[in-house]
């Protein structure tokens, strides 16, 4: 699949109050990077020809920390909402005609395949806006889709779903797939009556349809991609779900690990096959393993 015409945003400017940190919560580390390390990653693997990172809380700490990556930034000085969020940055993409992908600085689980999936189905079906959605047994808290005979008619908020609408099981990943420009046209259309006072991004979907415009939907197959950091709880959870991924990737390469469940190992360490490596070892940073070597029991390297 072509990603010609492809840029991204990525949502950054949050303090992530429930982490209870003085730190960013995007740059909270699991298997060895920052949390909008995985996003940036992404674009980098796409082949975002713009990637713009929408900065706030403790913005020149976040900008320091991707300094080294080819990322530009955006302050959103006031949090006014997701909405604003993306609507600071449309002075970068004056000139910009193609696909805008918008992803979460605190979502570090999606892969490479999945975003691959929805940039195809959003071209594909000459859409607007496409949306990322995921259905769970438990949505409370995800902004709910709504759906009409002829597509999605519009999201809504937890805190402004009716008792039917929060029955609904689809939820909004806040994943996205925009054309740009008109992203940007829309946005300015985005007005701040809700439960939150914000300009919610989700009353794009309305808005679209009103003008005339097709909105899609790509549903994820596997809704722990979309999870959002919030706490120390959920960062721990995505850390244990990043570090099954890596394991059974490296024993796919050939390697051997004795005790999956008790081996750490970031994401940018390299081991070749042939190797083990025994029970509780933890392999960190950019640490790399031979053939035919035997990381004993323990080993911290």
């Amino acid at each position: 699949m072509s990603t010609d015409n492809l840029a991204a945003v990525i949502l950054a400017a949050g303090k992530g109050t429930r982490m209870k940190s003085e730190q960013s919560k995007v740059l909270h580390q699991i298997a060895g990077h920052p949390l909008a390390y995985y996003p940036v990653h992404l674009c980098q693997t796409l082949g975002c020809e713009k990637t713009v990172m929408v900065v706030g809380h403790q913005a020149q700490q976040v900008e320091a920390a991707f300094s080294d990556q080819p990322v530009s930034f955006v302050l959103q000085e006031e949090q006014l909402g997701t909405g604003h969020a993306l609507q600071v940055t449309a002075s970068a993409f004056e000139g910009f005609s193609g696909t805008l992908l918008l992803l979460c600085g605190d979502v570090p689980l999606l892969r490479e395949q999945t975003l691959r999936q929805l940039i195809a189905r959003h071209r594909a079906e000459h859409s607007s806006v496409t949306v990322l959605t995921a259905c769970m047994d438990n949505p409370f808290g995800y902004g709910r889709i709504v759906r009409a005979a002829d597509g999605i008619e519009k999201i809504v908020e937890q805190k402004d779903a009716t008792d039917e609408e929060k029955k609904l099981q689809e939820i909004n990943t806040g994943i996205y797939a925009f054309e740009a420009p008109l992203v940007f046209d829309l946005l300015q259309k985005i007005g701040r009556d809700n439960a939150q006072g914000e300009y919610y991004l989700t009353d794009i979907i309305s808005l679209a349809k009103a003008a005339g415009h097709r909105v899609g939907a790509c549903v994820l197959e596997d809704a722990a991609e979309s999870m959002g950091i919030n706490d120390r709880v959920q960062l721990a959870e995505a850390a244990r779900i990043l570090q099954q991924r890596i394991n059974r990737q490296h024993m796919l390469n050939g390697v051997t690990l004795r005790d999956p469940a008790t081996t750490y190992i970031d994401a940018a360490v390299v081991i070749d096959s042939d190797s083990v490596i025994e029970a509780n070892c933890h392999l960190r940073g950019a640490t790399r393993i031979g053939r035919h070597c035997t990381i004993q029991t323990g080993s911290v390297i």
